[in-house]
Parts: structure tokens; sequence; C-alpha cells
């Protein structure tokens, strides 16, 4: 089959398109033909080697995180899948590839496709629907009547974690350019800061929760806008001891997250706010119940760009350049 692999970490290198062997499929595993992938920031930093120490992946490698497509074949223990079943998933982090024609897949990172959608559609929205769900609903709780601050609200996360807030009842505030405020009040964003003219910093204050996933300075300003006992939830910021203590990480590669993440801990707790960072699974479970939510629309993905499988690379430099509006996607079939 056709996949685009790299050979070794780099910033800038392209990807290489090459035959590689079909994947083998396990008991509990579904052979899935890809129609479509999206793309992530996430894929840049795998591509960087930004994420090697904690997440470290055999090369040569085949990028990509998640995907819609039709099951080809079931493993031996399948129980809720059978051949042609529309699909789409959020892949094991250590288990990617969606940017070739087929991939293997666990059949519980696995759910049916939204009726609803266009597999390019489909392929959008796991990893940051799920990313969106285990922030708020798993790690933050949010509740109705709550206030919760996204950070830019365009971006792929954002689109979907302002509609999942809303939907959950909460106010939500968010940051984007000028260009996107009615993209995302569309979205149901209550109050959005242009952060080109605007410190949201100066602007929020006592809020539940911030959704975080920009650089270390909006990260130390986003401490300040939380009551005591708020929940900063970073995506993209330092991890967290507890989130290497549960990636079963060595003694001394825990000791070193710990003390990558210590300042902005401290931080937090001297204002009296929790501190957390997310690395998203995959869940086929979550995925369905997102599903039921597109389907009864709640919930709509947004897409900025459709790629040819030829085009990935392009796809990739897309995404690097930071204009994309929600998500990039790229048609493999």
């Amino acid at each position: 089959m056709k996949a685009f692999v790299i050979e070794r970490y780099s910033k800038q290198e392209p990807l290489r398109l090459v035959d590689v062997p079909e994947p083998t499929l396990g008991e509990q595993d579904v052979l899935v033909q890809i129609h479509a992938a999206s793309i992530n920031p996430l894929d840049l930093k795998i591509r960087s080697g930004a994420l090697k120490r904690i997440l470290p992946l055999r090369l040569p490698l085949v990028l990509g995180n998640d995907f819609a497509g039709v099951v080809t074949r079931v493993g031996a223990k399948v129980q809720r899948f059978k051949p042609g079943d529309e699909v789409y998933a959020r892949t094991d982090t250590r288990r990617i590839g969606t940017f070739a024609e087929f991939i293997a897949v666990a059949e519980s990172n696995l759910a049916l496709k939204p009726v609803s959608l266009s597999m390019e559609e489909a392929a959008s929205i796991p990893l940051v629907g799920l990313t969106a769900w285990q922030a708020l609903l798993e790690t933050g709780q949010l509740r109705k009547g709550q206030k919760v601050f996204i950070h830019a609200g365009s971006g792929g996360v954002g689109t979907l974690a302002i509609q999942l807030a809303k939907h959950l009842g909460a106010y939500v505030a968010t940051t984007t350019s000028s260009t996107n405020v009615a993209l995302v009040k569309s979205l149901g964003a209550d109050l959005v800061i242009d952060y080109k003219k605007d410190d949201f910093s100066k602007t929020l204050r006592d809020y539940d929760l911030v959704l975080h996933s920009l650089g270390d300075e909006e990260l130390a300003q986003s401490v300040s806008v939380l009551r005591p006992g708020g929940q900063l939830i970073t995506l993209s910021g330092p991890p967290d001891p507890e989130f290497a203590r549960n990636a079963g990480m060595p003694k001394l590669l825990q000791l070193i997250v710990g003390l990558l993440s210590r300042k902005i801990r401290k931080r937090a707790a001297q204002r009296q706010v929790s501190y957390a960072f997310l690395f998203m699974r995959g869940s086929g479970e979550q995925l369905a119940t997102l599903t039921e939510l597109i389907d009864s629309g709640v919930i709509r993905p947004v897409i900025d760009k459709i790629f040819s499988f030829e085009a990935t690379d392009e796809a990739l430099a897309y995404v690097d350049s930071g204009r994309a509006k929600g998500k990039v996607v790229v048609r493999v079939l």
C-alpha cells in the first residue's frame, strides 16, 4: 500500500510517499481502508522529534493520527464491526499511521461514522473532538453555569471545544483574530477577544476553567484569569508529574518532567489553581457519544481546506503556517 513516511526526525524534511506492507491484523483489530485523514499539530510535533522522549516511536514511521474510512477485515475477536461499516477513529498513540491507504486499529478506538457527515468531515473530528471531551468533561468536569476560557477558538480544538462547552451550559470566552470573530460567535462563543488588539489577562476574571493550547507566555498569563479553585488545563505546556507517572515513564524521566513544569505549577499553586497537562487518548466509546451529538446537530465540523493525498506535505505546511481555521483534511480515496 502507499503511505507517507518519515525516516528521521526533522522540522522541514518532506514526507516520502513509498510502498509499505499492509498492516498485520491482531485478534481485536479492525483493518480499515482510509478515505480521509486529518492534519493535526501533533503530526508536526512528532515529525520534528519534539515528543520523542515522551512518545518513543520506531522509525521509519507513517505519520497521521485520525481518519475516516470503511472496514475491510476484522480480527477473530472483534464483535462490534464488520466489513463495509463506515467508521472513524483516533488511533493508539503508538500505532499511528493514517497518512496511508490502510490502517489496523484496535476495536476499542473505533466508532461508526456520523451518518450526517462526509468522510472528509468525519476525519476532521476524532483527535480534536476527543481532546475537547477529555479536557472539558473528564479532567475539567465542566458544569452548567461555569465560565470557561478557550484559547485559539478558531483552531481545530477550539472550534469543537466551544460547541461542546456551550452544549454543557457554560459561558464561553475565547481568543481569535478579527477575521474569525463571526466564526467563533456562530459556534457559540459569548465573549470574543481579538488577541492582536487586546490582552485577555486584563479582560477576564474569575473563570472556572482555562483550556490552553498556545505558548508559554499565554500559559503564564492564564493563571491570573482563574478563580481560586479553578483549573488550568494545557495541551501544549510542559507535562506534569501525574502525566509522567500515568505514562509509565522511568523514575528519572518522571523527575525531569516534573522539573519542566515546576515553575508553572508553583505559579498556579500560589493562586490556588490546579494545573494539568492533557495528552488525549483514543476512545471509541467517547467518539460514539460525539457521533450522537453530531448527528443531532449539536456539534458541527469546521473545515478550512481539503488536500489530495499526493499533497499531504502541502497540507502539513499549511497547518504549520498557523493560518488554518478549524481543520485541514487529506482525501486519501
